[in-house]
C-alpha cells in the first residue's frame, strides 16, 4: 500500500464511519474503483481504532460519567438504579451480539461477505430500512392530520430488551454495505427514540465493539507481518481527525435535519453498483486482496 492510498482510505474512513452509508463499503468500493487491492478487514479494523478514538475524545465527560457510575456501583448497591450505571451495563449487553458473531464469522467476514453484489444489496435494503424509520421518527415529531405528536423515548428509558436488539442491528454492519451507525440507528428510531438518543447510544455502543476488534486485527497482523505499518498507522490518524469534525457535525444535523439524503444516496449508489458488475465493468471480487 502507498502513502497516498493510505490517505485517501483514511480520509473515506474518517468521512463515512459516522455517517449511515457503510465505511466498509465504500472503503471496498474505492479500492475496487481505483484498481487498487482491497485494504482488508485488517486495515479496516485498525483504522477504526482512529476513527474511534475521535468517539472517546468527543464523548469523552459522557464516558467518564459512565464508567465512574458503573464501577462505583459494583461495590455501593445503591447507585444500580442510577441511568450512567445502567448505561454502563447496557454496553455491555448491546456488545454482545457483534462480539459472538464477529468471531463465529470471521471468515465469511474476510471472504464471501465482501463480494461486490452482496455489499451492492445491503446497501440498498439498508437505505429502505433507514428511510421507512426516518419518516416514521419524523411522523411523530411533527404529527400529522388529525394526529397528534407522539412523544420519543430518551436514552433514560432504554431498557436491557432494547439495548440487545440495539447489539443485534450494530451486528448486521459486519457485512459491508449495512453501516453500523446506519443499522442502531434505524433499529432505534424504529424502537420509538428520537434520533439524538440513537445517534448517541449507537456511538457509546460501538466503542468496545471496535477497539476490541482492532484489537484482535492488531494482534494477528503483529504475529503475521502481513500488515504495511506506516501507511496504516498514517491512515489511522487521518480518520481521526476527519471522524472528529465529521460527529460534531453529524450531531447538530440530526437535532434538525432528515435521514433521507442519505437513504437516496445509498440507493443510488447500490443500483450504480450492480449496473457497472452487471456490465462487466467491475467483477464483483474487483479490489479483492491476493494472497
Amino acid at each position: 500500500m502507498s502513502w497516498f492510498e493510505s490517505f485517501i482510505l483514511g480520509l473515506v474512513q474518517g468521512l463515512t464511519e459516522f455517517l449511515p452509508i457503510s465505511s466498509s463499503a465504500h472503503l471496498r468500493l474505492t479500492a475496487a474503483f481505483a484498481q487498487w487491492e482491497d485494504p482488508g478487514a485488517a486495515f479496516t479494523a485498525i483504522t477504526q481504532i482512529g476513527t474511534e478514538a475521535a468517539v472517546l475524545i468527543y464523548f469523552r465527560k459522557d464516558i467518564a460519567r459512565i464508567i465512574s457510575a458503573w464501577c462505583r456501583s459494583l461495590f455501593d448497591k445503591s447507585l444500580r438504579s442510577d441511568h450512567d450505571a445502567k448505561m454502563g451495563w447496557l454496553v455491555i449487553v448491546g456488545s454482545i451480539p457483534i462480539g459472538v458473531l464477529g468471531v463465529t464469522l470471521k471468515d465469511q467476514i474476510e471472504g464471501p461477505f465482501r463480494d461486490l453484489r452482496v455489499t451492492a444489496t445491503t446497501l440498498i435494503v439498508m437505505g429502505i430500512v433507514l428511510g421507512v424509520a426516518d419518516r416514521l421518527a419524523a411522523r411523530d415529531e411533527n404529527g400529522g392530520r388529525h394526529r397528534a405528536v407522539r412523544e420519543r423515548k430518551t436514552l433514560s428509558e432504554l431498557t436491557v430488551r432494547d439495548g440487545l436488539v440495539y447489539g443485534v442491528c450494530q451486528a448486521m454492519a459486519l457485512i459491508p454495505g449495512v453501516s453500523r451507525s446506519g443499522a442502531t440507528i434505524s433499529g432505534g428510531l424504529l424502537m420509538g427514540y428520537t434520533r439524538e438518543a440513537a445517534a448517541r447510544y449507537s456511538f457509546l455502543l460501538a466503542i468496545p465493539a471496535v477497539l476490541a476488534s482492532g484489537g484482535y486485527e492488531l494482534k494477528d497482523a503483529m504475529s503475521e507481518g502481513h500488515v504495511a505499518w506506516g501507511p496504516t498507522a498514517f491512515a489511522t490518524v487521518i480518520a481521526f481527525v476527519v471522524g472528529y469534525a465529521v460527529i460534531a457535525w453529524f450531531m447538530r444535523f440530526i437535532s434538525t435535519k432528515s435521514f433521507m439524503p442519505f437513504v437516496v444516496y445509498r440507493i443510488l449508489l447500490g443500483i450504480a453498483l450492480i449496473i457497472l458488475v452487471a456490465m462487466g465493468v467491475l467483477e464483483p471480487d474487483a479490489g479483492q486482496s491476493v494472497g
